[in-house]
């Protein structure tokens, strides 16, 4: 059955290289891709919606203020799921697709197909504070990451299917086409041609096609704008932006902080235990970071902070705007260590959803004191809570132009273009500044392995050291004699450095055919000096594990070497030349541009 199969997939493809062009069949793809990420985003959210159902409707937990308890439930199952099914940590999804994107040529294990409709569900049906738009990218990227490499496409046109999948994701979940393809472009750095615009259009078209064919017209936010953008209220826009920017350093600061507080735990059992004994704590004290959040926006745009709250121990006191509004704050605080917390315990989920809670949040409360102040100011609380969630996006993953248009489609608001721009543009400006990496990116610039718009970067980070390092080096002793070493090693090499090696292959030095070309042939030095006494350090050391391609290239810009030795685990493994290092650059632009 095996060879059957591989003789059928062996006919297709020799079928289709003669009747089907490469453009042609890379826009078919791309519809292919669309729909199965688009399959993959709507089974994930019913498979959740279906764990809610069932713990609210059949267990009936919530009615007796005990669901602060089932995130650890849901925890533990992820962390059995993946000691003994998937047996490696979950890592971040966006993350990981960059890294595939820029390390593997797009490659993604099968596995990542359906662990994220199972861990995620799991997370987030038992009342994870994380989103479902991760998983729903990472499974679509894999999927489209296989199917190419099934049809044997390219790694370059395997990438662009890999962004279009998660295009088709983002476009089924928040049924906003136009959003997913620019989130495509900022998130994973792809060059906007058309060659890239048509194939994510399709499947962006075919995500939501998928989404409605499915769903129906069900919307995430039953909301239409009733007021407009007035210029009046232009300066409390600003205001927003400069808050939402500040509260984008705090979410992403916070993450990292938190993250590295449960590394000191070394068993996941004691981050699950210390991890859900937090979130059930927060939970308690503020229902509405259990889950995704998205009730909690839509009984904001809505106008109903009451509903939004839900029962807290403070009820007997929300008739006060005020304690209304700390509460509110207090979401702005606690959505970014509920989540974070969530995801140091072990769950699996996205950061997209949670960072939209956080800013519609923030955004509703400004409004409120604006409102409250008693200085006679009116705005609109339900365009400040949208805006507030652009103002986040555009702070937490640096993508201002998605913030934009997914709060804009989502909500039928292009009336709101203007205050959007607005916020949303100093939201980034301030958070650029402050942060240079996102939390999608952090991690990846340490290894080199982040995707930018600048392509001398983006090549760089394309290239791998592997490609590059030179093992044909004769290497000497330090107590060779002058004769041995042209005996043994000089004599039998085309190169003209040697690397000065002790017992444990570790550098001591290097010696240049230069160094001693005076006195090669004086052979009563022969037995006299020794390489000891003729070797000197290098202009510089690349390290294998620490360095990435363009770090090499700087330090062989600094130090003016044309060969520079490679240390790995503190021993030589080879020299990198400049000239090699160049025309690889050269030929991974071409390969990249073309």
């Amino acid at each position: 059955m095996p060879n059957k199969k591989k003789n059928l997939l062996t006919r297709f493809l020799k079928w289709r290289y003669k009747n089907i062009s490469n453009k042609t069949f890379v826009h078919i793809m791309s519809v292919v891709v669309g729909f199965t990420a688009g399959l993959a985003a709507v089974s994930l959210k019913n498979i959740t919606y279906f764990i809610q159902a069932l713990l609210e409707g059949g267990i009936v937990i919530s009615e007796n203020q005990l669901y602060f308890i089932l995130p650890v439930f849901g925890l533990t199952l992820v962390y059995l799921y993946v000691k003994f099914v998937h047996k490696k940590p979950i890592q971040h999804a966006v993350s990981s697709i960059i890294f595939s994107l820029s390390k593997k040529g797009g490659l993604l294990k099968a596995k990542n197909i359906y662990t994220p409709l199972i861990a995620a569900p799991l997370t987030v049906g038992f009342g994870g504070s994380v989103g479902l738009l991760g998983p729903a990218v990472k499974s679509g990227a894999a999927i489209s990451s296989n199917l190419s490499r099934l049809f044997h496409i390219d790694a370059k046109t395997r990438s662009l299917l890999v962004a279009c999948a998660s295009a088709g994701a983002i476009s089924s979940i928040f049924q906003s086409p136009i959003a997913a393809i620019i989130f495509a472009v900022e998130v994973f750095t792809l060059d906007l041609t058309m060659l890239s615009m048509l194939p994510l259009l399709l499947a962006s078209i075919s995500g939501v096609l998928t989404s409605y064919f499915f769903l129906g017209n069900e919307v995430l936010f039953s909301f239409s704008l009733s007021e407009g953008f007035e210029l009046k209220d232009t300066f409390f826009y600003i205001l927003l932006g400069v808050g939402t920017a500040f509260a984008s350093i705090y979410f992403t600061k916070m993450y990292f902080a938190i993250l590295e507080f449960f590394k000191r735990f070394k068993s996941p059992k004691y981050k699950l235990l210390v991890g859900g004994l937090a979130i059930g704590i927060m939970l308690y004290a503020i229902p509405p970071l259990y889950g995704e959040g998205f009730g909690f926006i839509n009984n904001l745009l809505d106008g109903d902070h009451i509903e939004a709250l839900g029962k807290t121990p403070f009820d007997a006191y929300t008739h006060n705007i005020w304690v209304v509004i700390a509460l509110l704050f207090g979401i702005t605080i606690f959505k970014a260590i509920a989540m974070t917390t969530t995801f140091a315990a072990g769950g699996a989920g996205g950061i997209f959803i949670p960072t939209m809670v956080m800013g519609s949040a923030l955004g509703n409360v400004v409004a409120k004191v604006i409102n409250n102040l008693g200085l006679g100011f009116d705005v609109s609380e339900s365009n400040f809570t949208l805006i507030g969630m652009a103002g986040l996006i555009a702070g937490v993953i640096h993508a201002p132009l998605t913030a934009i248009f997914l709060i804009a489609e989502i909500t039928g608001g292009y009336q709101l273009f203007v205050p959007l721009m607005i916020t949303a543009s100093i939201s980034y400006l301030i958070t650029k500044n402050a942060l240079d990496y996102t939390i999608y990116t952090k991690e990846l610039a340490k290894i080199g392995a982040l995707l930018t718009h600048n392509k001398d970067q983006m090549v760089l980070g394309l290239m791998e050291m592997d490609d590059v390092i030179e093992t044909n080096f004769k290497s000497v002793h330090p107590e060779m004699s002058l004769g041995q070493m042209l005996h043994e090693s000089v004599s039998k090499s085309k190169r003209n450095i040697f690397p000065v090696l002790n017992e444990n292959q570790k550098l001591m030095g290097i010696i240049v055919l230069d160094d001693i070309r005076e006195f090669m042939f004086d052979k009563k030095l022969y037995d006299t000096v020794y390489v000891k006494n003729l070797m000197h350090a290098p202009p510089e050391h690349i390290f294998y594990n620490s360095d990435n391609m363009k770090q090499v290239m700087r330090k062989f810009q600094d130090s003016g070497a044309w060969n520079l030795p490679v240390i790995k685990d503190g021993k030589y493994v080879g020299f990198i030349s400049k000239s090699k290092l160049l025309t690889a650059y050269r030929r991974k632009l071409i390969n990249y541009t073309r």
